[in-house]
C-alpha cells in the first residue's frame, strides 16, 4: 500500500459501512508492526468487528496481540461513553425538573451526533494528549470523525459556555456543554488532524458509483476544514478468472465501468487498489497479504455441496405485505445497501397486484422516480422527498426564530448545529408524516424513515410540549398521529435492508435495536446483492458464497423474524421490468 512507504504517525480510516475500512485499518496496523514499529490500533465504530478480523478478544484498554509482536489493539465503546456522558449531563436534573422534561433531555443525548462526539472525546485523548500514546510509533484509527463534528469542535462559541436550545427539539451542541474542560486537548486534536506531516486520512471505498460519490463528498468536506493529506483505497476490485461464468464477467464489467467514471475529486488522490478477497479478510495472515498481488490458494474448489438457505422468496414477502390491503412499508438500512431499489421493487409488485400505491423516494439522482413516473403503471404514483430542500426550509425557519436575537458567534454555532444529520431527519419529518398519513386508504412505500432515536425524540418533545406549554393545538394531525401509526404493525411494516457482510449486518442489528427501543418491531429483513442464490463457477465467487453464509445465518438465527434474499444482479435494475424481475426471482440451491 502506497501510503505505507512513508507512513505518518497517525492514520485515520473512514468510509461508509461495508466498504472494508476495518479490514484496511487492521492490515495497515499489522504490516507496520511487522516492520518493527510499535503500533496502537483503535476502533470507535459502534458496530466494530475488530475482534473478528484480528481473531483476538479486545477490550477498552490496549491489548497485545500474541500473533503480531509490537501491535496493541483496543475497542472504544462509544455506546458506553455516550451513556456515561448522558448521565453527567442529565443526572443533576433528576428530581428537579418534571419527569417528561428529563425524558426529553435523555433522548436529546441519544442520537448519532452525541455518540460521535462522545467517541471523539475518547480518542481525542489518544490523539491530542501525546503522553497517552508516547510508547507508540503509530496510532491507527478505524473510523474517523466527520467534518460536521470537527467543525463543531473548532467553533470558538463551543468553548464560551454558550448553549442554546434548538427549537427543533434536538441539538448536537448539547453534548459539548460537558466537554469544555477538554478544550485544549480538542484544539491539539484538530491541529494534529490537519497536519500533513502527522496525520493521513485514508478514504476507503468500493468500485461502485454510490460508494465513490460518498467518498468524494467526505473528501471535499474534510479538505474544506484543513484535513488535506488524503489517500484513497479502492477495496474489493474483482477480476474474473473464469470467462465462461456470466456472473463473474458481469461483475468485472460493472467494477471497471465504475472505476472509469470515478469522480475527479478522488480520482486525483494517491491511490491503492485492493483485489476482492475470496474468503474475506479475516485473520492476521490474510491481513499481511493486503496490497500484494493475489496469492490465495484457490486450487481446491470450494465445497459444492452446501445446503440451500431456508429463506422466504421475496415474492412471498410481498404477498404477506399485500394481505392487509393498505398501510405503510418502510425500507430502512444504512447507506449503500439498496433501500431505494428494494422499496421500488415492493411498490411495483404491490401495484401489479391491483393496489393503489404511492412510492416516496429520497433517491438523490431520482432515476427510479423518473422511470416509474412514466405512466406504465396507472395505479402507481411516485413522489420525491428532497432532504436538501426540506432541510433548507427548516433551517431558514429556525434561524428566523431561535437565531433572530443571537450575536455573531451564537448564530455561527446554531448554524453549525443545523448542519447536523439530526437536523435533516427532523426536517423531513413533515413530508414523511404527511406521506405516512396517506396509508389509510392505499399503500405508501418509502425508501427512508426516521431512526428510532428521531422517533423517540419527537415523542419526548411532544410529551414535554404537552406537559409544559399545554399548546397541543399547534401540532398537525399528521405529526400527532405519526407515532401511533408507526408503532401499529397492522399499519406500518418495516423491512430492514442489509448486505451479507459483517459491518452492514451488525449496523442493521443496531438499527433494529433502535427501532425496538421506539416500540417498532421490524416485519422482516431483506439481504440484498447476495451471491448465495446464484449458480456461479468462478472460484473466487464460490468462495465468497461460503463467506456470506456466516452472516446470512447470523441474521436468520439472531436477528430476523423472517428473511428474504435478493441475488446480485449483472445489471442494476432499471425500469418496471427490471424491478419486476427482483420479486419474481426464484431461489436456486447452491
Amino acid at each position: 500500500m502506497q501510503f505505507l512507504q512513508q507512513p505518518t504517525r497517525n492514520l485515520f480510516f473512514t468510509g461508509k459501512g461495508g466498504v472494508g475500512k476495518t479490514s484496511m485499518a487492521c492490515a495497515t496496523a499489522v504490516q507496520l508492526a511487522d516492520r518493527g514499529h510499535r503500533v496502537l490500533l483503535v476502533s470507535t465504530d459502534p458496530a466494530s468487528n475488530l475482534d473478528e478480523v484480528l481473531g483476538t478478544q479486545l477490550g477498552s484498554v490496549p491489548t497485545p496481540l500474541d500473533s503480531v509482536p509490537n501491535l496493541d489493539a483496543m475497542n472504544i465503546d462509544p455506546e458506553t461513553a455516550a451513556k456515561e456522558y448522558r448521565e453527567r449531563m442529565v443526572g443533576p436534573y433528576r428530581g428537579v425538573l418534571p419527569d417528561t422534561a428529563v425524558a426529553s433531555m435523555e433522548e436529546q443525548f441519544s442520537g448519532s451526533c452525541t455518540l460521535e462526539i462522545a467517541a471523539f472525546d475518547e480518542f481525542a485523548r489518544l490523539l491530542g494528549d501525546q503522553q497517552a500514546t508516547q510508547n507508540y510509533d503509530h496510532v491507527v484509527f478505524d473510523t474517523a470523525p466527520t467534518g460536521h463534528t470537527l467543525r463543531l469542535l473548532t467553533l470558538p462559541s463551543a468553548w464560551s459556555g454558550f448553549i442554546e436550545t434548538n427549537t427543533s427539539g434536538t441539538s448536537c451542541l448539547g453534548p459539548l456543554a460537558g466537554l469544555q474542560a477538554q478544550q485544549q486537548i480538542y484544539k491539539q486534536t484538530v491541529n494534529a488532524l490537519c497536519d500533513a506531516d502527522t496525520t493521513t486520512l485514508v478514504l476507503v471505498t468500493r468500485p461502485e458509483p454510490s460508494a465513490f460519490q460518498e467518498a468524494s463528498r467526505t473528501s471535499e468536506e474534510l479538505k474544506a476544514i484543513g484535513v488535506t493529506h488524503q489517500h484513497l483505497i479502492v477495496n474489493g476490485v474483482f477480476h474474473s478468472e473464469d470467462r465462461s461464468d456470466p456472473i463473474a464477467v458481469a461483475m468485472q464489467k460493472r467494477g471497471d465501468q465504475a472505476l472509469q467514471t470515478m469522480p475527479a475529486t478522488i480520482g486525483a488522490l494517491p491511490q491503492t487498489t485492493v483485489p476482492l478477497s475470496a474468503r474475506g479478510l479475516m485473520g492476521v495472515d490474510s491481513l499481511r497479504r493486503v496490497g500484494e498481488p493475489p496469492a490465495e490458494d484457490l486450487s481446491a474448489d470450494p465445497d459444492p455441496q452446501l445446503p440451500a438457505i431456508a429463506a422466504d422468496e421475496f415474492e412471498t414477502l410481498i404477498d404477506d405485505l399485500a394481505s392487509v390491503g393498505h398501510g405503510v412499508v418502510l425500507a430502512m438500512g444504512k447507506g449503500g445497501v439498496g433501500k431505494t431499489t428494494v422499496a421500488s421493487a415492493v411498490a411495483v409488485a404491490l401495484a401489479d397486484r391491483g393496489f393503489e400505491v404511492h412510492l416516496s423516494t429520497t433517491d438523490p439522482a431520482a432515476h427510479l422516480a423518473a422511470t416509474l413516473a412514466a405512466g406504465e403503471l396507472p395505479s402507481l404514483t411516485v413522489g420525491r422527498i428532497d432532504p436538501a430542500e426540506e432541510t433548507a426550509k427548516y433551517t431558514a425557519e429556525v434561524l428566523a426564530t431561535a437565531g433572530d436575537d443571537l450575536d455573531t458567534e451564537g448564530r455561527a454555532l446554531l448554524e453549525e448545529d443545523l448542519r447536523s444529520p439530526c437536523t435533516e431527519e427532523i426536517a423531513v419529518f413533515r413530508a414523511f408524516a404527511k406521506a405516512v398519513a396517506e396509508g389509510s386508504d392505499r399503500f405508501v412505500v418509502l425508501d427512508t424513515a426516521p431512526t428510532g432515536h428521531t422517533i423517540l425524540l419527537l415523542d419526548s418533545a411532544l410529551a414535554y410540549h404537552r406537559e409544559v406549554s399545554r399548546q397541543t393545538n399547534e401540532i398537525s394531525e399528521e405529526v400527532a398521529n405519526l407515532l401511533p401509526r408507526l408503532r401499529d404493525p397492522q399499519f406500518t411494516r418495516v423491512l430492514v435492508v442489509t448486505l451479507p457482510e459483517a459491518t452492514p449486518v451488525h449496523e442493521a442489528a443496531g438499527l433494529q435495536d433502535d427501532l425496538r427501543r421506539a416500540e417498532i418491531e421490524p416485519f422482516g429483513w431483506v439481504i440484498n446483492q447476495s451471491l448465495t442464490p446464484l449458480d456461479v463457477t468462478d472460484r473466487t465467487l464460490r468462495s465468497r458464497q461460503q463467506y456470506e453464509r456466516g452472516f446470512i445465518e447470523e441474521v436468520q438465527t439472531e436477528h430476523a423474524n423472517r428473511m428474504a434474499l435478493i441475488p446480485w444482479r449483472p445489471e442494476p435494475p432499471t425500469g418496471i421490468e427490471g424491478l419486476r424481475d427482483i420479486s419474481r426471482h426464484k431461489q436456486m440451491p447452491v
